[in-house]
């Protein structure tokens, strides 16, 4: 680490309870955690301590409380050691850049060349640290945060970038494991939340009980390809206006949900919810025979 006392020009280094540091404050952009680097990490750390301090800034209106920048694996060696109880004293603060606000996107641009650099961050990833850096007010709106992040790659790349931020603050929360998403199937997802079947696609997984991510991709499957091969245009409404998209479920009361779903052979209405009990199936059933029944 820089030595302060020598080297003027250096950044002050800080030692932060680990307490007073929230790692989630800033959603990370490396989602997924791997145990063997961490535990080659806490190996290093306990032989030669630590090399590089994390980076924080303070937390508006929380004094004392800082949130997370870059360093999550560090943090997180450090609560491990501390909580082994070998040298609490040691590892009950940890050495820290704070960084002002004027410097806080220069970090976070730092923090996503060096996962770039280190292990190429999913698609899913790329698109998540550009939400997490808006909402936490270090960009004013994610296309500023994409083109500050991501500053080198190519027109095409960074409009895929803000495809898949608006993915993530559609669907974040729904998936299992969203960073294990290719980017072509990130994109397939993306358009159809984008042609209107978010509501389909979240309901289909609330309805399915396998969480795996194989899973979860079969189940929604079949509503990609009903999204790419169904014609987006509605017919107008009954007073000449233009049509406004059709819902593919729809809930005409809280304790029933009938959505649709596009299969091989066709398509297929379902039926859920505390009200969707036989005496409704029959007389959906009735109504179906009437519709079609030959006119008398």
């Amino acid at each position: 680490m820089p030595d302060t006392e020598t080297d003027p020009a250096a950044p002050e280094i800080h030692l932060i309870p680990l307490d007073a540091i929230d790692p989630e404050a800033l959603a990370r952009d490396r989602a997924t955690t791997y145990e063997d680097a961490l535990a080659e990490l806490q190996s290093s750390i306990a032989a030669n301590g630590l090399r590089m301090p994390i980076e924080i800034f303070a937390i508006r209106n929380a004094p004392g409380r800082y949130a997370l920048i870059s360093g999550h694996r560090r943090l997180t060696v450090f609560r491990r050691l501390h909580a082994l109880g070998a040298d609490p004293e040691k590892y009950a603060t940890i050495p820290a850049f704070i960084r002002r606000p004027e410097s806080i996107e220069a970090a976070f641009a730092a923090m996503v060349e060096e996962n770039e650099i280190r292990a190429e961050l999913s698609p899913w990833e790329r698109g998540r640290i550009a939400v997490a850096a808006r909402d936490a007010g270090v960009f004013p709106t994610i296309d500023a945060a994409v083109e500050t992040l991501f500053a080198s790659a190519s027109a095409i790349k960074r409009r895929r970038l803000r495809t898949l931020a608006s993915l993530v603050e559609t669907m974040d929360g729904t998936l299992t494991a969203p960073e294990t998403l290719s980017l072509r199937q990130a994109l397939r997802i993306a358009a159809a939340v984008d042609r209107g079947y978010a509501d389909l696609i979240c309901h289909a997984l609330e309805e399915n009980t396998l969480r795996t991510s194989e899973a979860q991709w079969a189940t929604i499957l079949p509503i990609l390809v009903e999204s790419e091969t169904t014609d987006p245009v509605e017919p107008k409404a009954r007073n000449g206006a233009p049509g406004r998209p059709r819902r593919t479920w729809t809930a005409p009361r809280h304790s029933i949900r009938v959505w649709r779903e596009k299969t091989p052979e066709g398509w297929r209405l379902n039926f859920t919810g505390r009200d969707a009990h036989g005496d409704l199936i029959d007389r959906v059933f009735d109504e179906i025979e009437r519709l079609f029944s030959p006119a008398r």
